[in-house]
């Protein structure tokens, strides 16, 4: 389980605190996909990057606690920080590419995961892949966008963490990738008792996938809601402004 209180998180370069985001209030707990819907620049990636301390101190300031399972990662050593990310929650990153270290070859991060060596094969089969004696000899920069984005949830999906968290996971795979990953997505959650949250502006794979969903807008989250539910809300004009927004542009 997941329950996040976080009062602000603010961009401190600029000599000032400028408010990003506010009053961030939830829980996420096993055995469910939970999806937060935003346009780009609401802070969708800025909020998941603070669940995990990923954001730099000299940038970002953070006001607030996040319990995984009755351990505050606001307060937790470094070292035990890291091991926590390696063995119990995992990112997929949109901008996969740049997530990885140019000058380490793929067989680098399959050995570093320490997840067997079948689990990998399987999956990068499963994510319609080369095989791990070829893309294992690969360094990040051969690879597109897609393929690194796929690599990460393999390399994610191998540990079997008890979460996993997305960043547009579908914005650099085809149709069929993504019905894949929602496939496996439900398995993950439902079979495994795991958790996964995804941050998109992809309604349509949101609304197919997820078990509940929330709405980022103005620097606030709204709260999660089952999938039916959320999108009954006609009186919600900021829901309402993105769901016309995203039809407009598909």
């Amino acid at each position: 389980m997941l329950k996040v209180n976080v009062e602000n998180i603010s961009l401190t370069d600029t000599g000032e605190k400028q408010p990003l985001l506010q009053n961030i209030n939830f829980e996420i707990h096993e055995g469910k996909v939970y999806t937060i819907l935003g346009k780009n620049g609401t802070g969708k990636s800025t909020l998941i990057k603070s669940l995990t301390g990923l954001l730099s101190d000299n940038l970002f300031s953070i006001k607030g606690t996040i319990f995984f399972n009755d351990q505050n990662l606001f307060t937790t050593e470094p070292e035990s920080l890291r091991k926590i990310r390696s063995d119990k929650i995992r990112y997929v990153f949109q901008d996969a590419v740049n997530s990885y270290d140019p000058l380490k070859t793929f067989e680098y991060y399959f050995k570093f995961s320490n997840a067997e060596r079948e689990n990998i094969e399987s999956l990068l089969d499963y994510f319609l892949l080369p095989g791990y004696n070829d893309i294992s000899k690969l360094f990040p920069y051969e690879v597109s966008g897609g393929m690194a984005q796929r690599l990460s949830m393999v390399l994610a999906f191998a540990v079997n963490p008890k979460l996993i968290i997305f960043d547009e996971p579908t914005s650099g795979v085809d149709y069929a990738v993504a019905n894949l990953l929602l496939l496996k997505l439900k398995d993950f959650t439902k079979k495994d008792n795991n958790i996964a949250l995804m941050v998109t502006q992809d309604i349509n794979f949101a609304e197919k996938v997820s078990d509940e969903i929330a709405l980022l807008a103005d620097g606030k989250l709204s709260s999660f809601s089952p999938v039916k539910e959320f999108f009954n809300r006609n009186d919600n004009e900021t829901l309402n402004e993105f769901i016309n927004s995203y039809n407009e542009i598909r």
